[in-house]
């Protein structure tokens, strides 16, 4: 197989963007990880890209495969052609090669939109957790499955053209928040986090998050949602 990998190390100041390209022989269940560590370790030792779980849960090893957003640890070679081009993901600063620093951005996101429960009742560890039912609880579980790898960022329009816009995943953050009992913010509140081009009204509909998200999360449906209760507040 051959790999193309985009190379650049932004603190070397006689480093430029180059493509480099790598021969590999696939073996038998062979992933983009696995590929990556075998041309570190044969070709390359200053090769920079991110990994932690290898198993689709951390969302480390965000990177373009061939100019499309995924995570390297659960893409297959075999189902990719011959040849194979990756880039990091846009949106993010680069770190170095196929590395970016997703948490800072996801840390700027967090804090702007608040993305903990807003609560008035005073802390006590001792007592027991508030009930909640079951089917509830299931709905914010399904939202909280994202890993915050990245991935729909690096899909959207609207966030590769205005740096501020918060994403699908800030988007769905909300919509988690707003659907937690414990949670006292109101539609109004959340009207002044959302409500305008940087949140949910710049979404341009491309469903380029949805279509990449590696947990199969239905961001475009909480999306949608948002926009019709914000419309209803505003």
């Amino acid at each position: 197989m051959t790999f193309k990998i985009l190379r650049h190390n932004p603190r070397d100041p006689d480093s430029h963007p180059h493509m480099a390209t790598f021969e590999l022989d696939e073996t038998p269940g062979m992933t983009l990880f696995i590929a990556l560590n075998a041309i570190r370790d044969e070709y390359a030792p200053s090769l920079q890209f991110d990994f932690v779980c290898r198993a689709g849960i951390c969302g480390s090893c965000g990177m373009l495969i061939d100019g499309r957003p995924g995570l390297a640890c659960r893409t297959l070679t075999q189902t990719l052609g011959e040849e194979i081009t990756l880039a990091p993901l846009p949106a993010f600063k680069l770190i170095g090669d196929l590395s970016v620093d997703t948490g800072q951005w996801m840390r700027g996101m967090s804090e702007r939109l608040e993305t903990w429960v807003h609560g008035q009742q005073e802390i006590d560890p001792d007592r027991l957790e508030e009930r909640m039912e079951p089917s509830l609880a299931e709905e914010i579980y399904e939202l909280d499955r994202c890993i915050e790898c990245g991935c729909c960022v690096a899909a959207c329009g609207t966030a590769l053209m205005r740096e501020d816009f918060v994403g699908a995943v800030g988007l769905n953050k909300i919509a988690r928040f707003r659907l937690d009992p414990r949670d006292d913010r109101t539609d109004a509140d959340y009207y002044e986090l959302i409500g305008d081009d940087d949140g949910v009204f710049g979404c341009m509909t491309l469903l380029g998050c949805q279509d990449v998200c590696p947990k199969d999360l239905t961001l475009q449906t909480q999306i949608a949602f948002l926009r019709r209760r914000m419309i209803a507040t505003g």
